[in-house]
């Protein structure tokens, strides 16, 4: 075990290098910069390849190319990359290769706040693409997970054969904190699932005959068929296929599998927190960097006679709705903090909708965090 002192995105890093990924090819940008400069270092050093590109869009492509070749690959960005690179993550989801995303948020809409915080990218996630591409996000809250989340965002990604997005903020990514890295050849990885038998019966990376099916899929140069369709819509039990030749059937079938592979597998990929809920009467539900300052409000509350819980969303897409449910039964108030305008309170209400339990939120857009101080405020204005 190595002891270090990390930036978050440094963390992101070393996260992504322990579970294996060898490609990286990324544009610098505020708060992000640091991935970028400590990949084009890191890379050579563990044999991997680092490419400075013109963009986001064409560090997406990048990456399905080295996917492609069977190379776990990365990227990052922040605010204006992120609605950049959007066409070519529904492209990956869509073609099926494995990648991860990282996005240091920054605040506001357009050029935004190069040099601040937000977390404005949560519905972006999820809906920021066209064509129903189905989503994966994961939300660390400290420098230590970030470096851990990165890793099974590499390996769901792997598993599941699609985009995995990391939702890190600028607070987290410009913090400092000390992190006790493992050896990382101790570290179990997943890899993608590949096809094995004679190469003459392989009908290419699309072979799916069932809605929750992941296929396999041929590297680049292993000797077996290997197609990345730009058409993103294929046919059932695989073969090739063309916007003419598609059968309404086969794009159905298409869609719904590309979620269904996900939802098949959701209680596997959703990671939540839960702390004194059994009995609270008002539930903190946070994620990312806000969930620390839930965890310190429910203590200050229960100090002051208030019955409080928090539910920490750490994979934030696929939406865990159940979860919320659950862990909310019992409360008459649910106190969501989040830097934006109240987008992760919107799934929270959807969930609960129905039920007598009432969700507020605690809400800054200027790039401060929000403190315990304010979340009780908000909670005993609402309990009362």
């Amino acid at each position: 075990m190595t002891r270090r002192l990390l930036f978050g995105n440094e963390a992101f890093c070393e996260g992504a290098i322990a579970a294996g990924v060898r490609f990286y090819a990324g544009y610098p940008i505020t708060p992000a910069t640091e991935i970028a400069e400590t990949m084009s270092r890191r890379m050579p050093q563990v044999g991997g390849t680092y490419v400075q590109m013109e963009d986001e869009l064409g560090a997406a492509a990048a990456l399905m190319g080295a996917s492609s070749a069977g190379v776990k690959s990365m990227t990052a960005s922040a605010g204006p990359g992120m609605a950049l690179i959007q066409n070519e993550i529904g492209q990956a989801i869509a073609a099926e290769c494995p990648m991860v995303v990282v996005n240091v948020q920054r605040a506001g809409p357009g050029i935004g706040n190069a040099t601040r915080a937000g977390q404005m990218e949560f519905m972006q996630a999820r809906y920021g693409t066209n064509g129903e591409a189905p989503a994966v996000a994961l939300a660390p809250a400290t420098v230590e997970e970030a470096f851990w989340l990165t890793i099974k965002a590499v390996d769901f990604s792997e598993m599941l054969r699609t985009v995995v997005l990391v939702l890190g903020d600028g607070l987290l990514g410009l913090q400092r904190a000390v992190v006790d890295l493992p050896d990382y050849s101790t570290i179990k990885t997943v890899e993608r699932p590949r096809p094995s038998g004679p190469r003459e019966e392989w009908k290419g990376n699309y072979t799916a005959n069932e809605l929750d099916e992941v296929p396999a899929m041929a590297d680049f140069g292993s000797g077996y068929k290997s197609v990345v369709s730009t058409v993103g819509l294929f046919k059932r039990g695989g073969g090739d296929s063309t916007v003419q030749g598609l059968d309404i059937d086969d794009q159905e079938f298409t869609i719904h599998r590309l979620h269904q592979k996900i939802l098949a597998r959701q209680a596997e990929i959703t990671l939540t927190e839960q702390h004194m809920t059994d009995d609270a009467e008002v539930v903190f539900v946070a994620w990312g960097t806000q969930a620390l300052s839930a965890m310190a409000a429910m203590q200050e509350a229960r100090a002051a006679g208030i019955r409080a819980g928090v539910l920490r969303l750490i994979t934030v897409w696929p939406f865990p709705e159940e979860i919320v449910r659950k862990a909310c039964a019992g409360a008459r108030l649910v106190v969501v903090p989040e830097m934006n305008m109240g987008q992760a309170r919107l799934m929270i209400s959807n969930a609960l909708a129905g039920t007598p339990t009432r969700v507020v939120g605690v809400n800054h857009v200027d790039s401060t965090y929000i403190t315990p101080a304010e979340i009780i405020a908000r909670t005993k204005e609402n309990l009362q």
